[in-house]
């Protein structure tokens, strides 16, 4: 976040929004090459750690329409990321990440990793740098 690009001082709203702004381009840039996006990682990585999540839930965890999440679980079962279980429209799913789904989570966590580290680590911009120590602390209790 440098002084040419920073948002107005003035409202943390503007300044969060801003650098979620550039996480977004910068992950969504980086899952392309997995042929995924933030928000189709996010749903696969729900369906992964949510056992049992109906699709109201998915909607709920992803900020997305019940619609949209039918949409996006057809595309990934297309895709043979996950099962939809279902037995009859209407009826409870049982929604699973596919052994080949697991191995895309786990290559999509690499990535991650990789971009966390540019957008965070010891070479990022020092206020990025200090964002990312303070969002580990909040939410994990981490020293750092």
């Amino acid at each position: 976040m440098t002084v040419e690009n920073s948002p107005p001082a003035w409202s943390t709203s503007i300044i969060v929004l801003t650098l979620a702004r550039r996480v977004e381009t910068e992950l969504n840039t980086a899952l392309a090459p997995l042929d995924l996006t933030v928000g189709r990682l996010g749903l696969l990585g729900h369906i992964a750690g949510v056992p049992g999540a109906s699709f109201s839930d998915l909607a709920r965890m992803s900020g997305i329409t019940v619609q949209s999440v039918h949409s996006a679980v057809k595309a990934l079962v297309k895709a043979g990321l996950v099962h939809d279980r279902t037995a009859r429209a209407g009826s409870a799913s049982t929604i699973e990440v596919t052994p080949e789904g697991a191995r895309l989570l786990e290559s999509a966590r690499k990535v991650v990793a990789e971009a966390d580290e540019r957008l965070f680590g010891p070479a990022a911009d020092p206020v990025q740098q200090r964002v990312g120590r303070a969002v580990r602390r909040a939410f994990h209790g981490e020293d750092v």
